[in-house]
C-alpha cells in the first residue's frame, strides 16, 4: 500500500504542476484556452485571477512533494494528509462553484490518493 499512496501522491501533485503550469503561462495561449474553453477576450480578462490560481496550486504541489520527501516518515503522512485535504476540498468546491468535471479531476485522485496514505 505504500508504494501505492506514494504513486497517488505523485500523480495529484505532478498533476497540480501541471495546473500551475496552466493557469499561470498558458492561460492566454491556445492550450490553456482549449483546456479551459475560453475565448481570447475571457482569457486576457482573467488572465491575473488565474495567474494567481496557478500559484495556489504550485502550493499544493509543492506541499505534496514536501511531504513524501519528509525525513520523518510520521511528519511526512501528516503532511500529506493536510495538502490532500486541501486539494479535495478545492476540487469539491471548484466542482460547486465551477465545473461538476473539477471533482473527477482534482479532488477523487486526491480521495484516492488519501485513502492509499490511511
Amino acid at each position: 500500500m505504500r508504494i501505492l499512496g506514494i504513486t497517488l501522491v505523485s500523480i495529484v501533485a505532478i498533476m497540480h504542476f501541471g495546473f500551475l503550469i496552466l493557469e499561470m503561462f498558458l492561460w492566454t495561449k491556445p492550450t490553456g484556452r482549449r483546456v479551459f474553453a475560453n475565448s481570447v477576450e475571457k482569457a486576457q480578462d482573467t488572465a491575473i485571477l488565474a495567474a494567481n490560481q496557478g500559484l495556489y496550486n504550485g502550493f499544493l504541489a509543492a506541499g505534496l512533494l514536501w511531504g513524501l520527501v519528509h525525513p520523518v516518515d510520521s511528519m511526512g503522512r501528516q503532511i500529506l494528509l493536510f495538502f490532500l485535504a486541501c486539494v479535495i476540498v478545492a476540487g469539491i468546491y471548484g466542482a460547486y462553484s465551477v465545473s461538476k468535471r473539477i471533482f473527477f479531476v482534482q479532488a477523487l485522485p486526491a480521495i484516492l490518493a488519501l485513502i492509499a496514505i490511511l
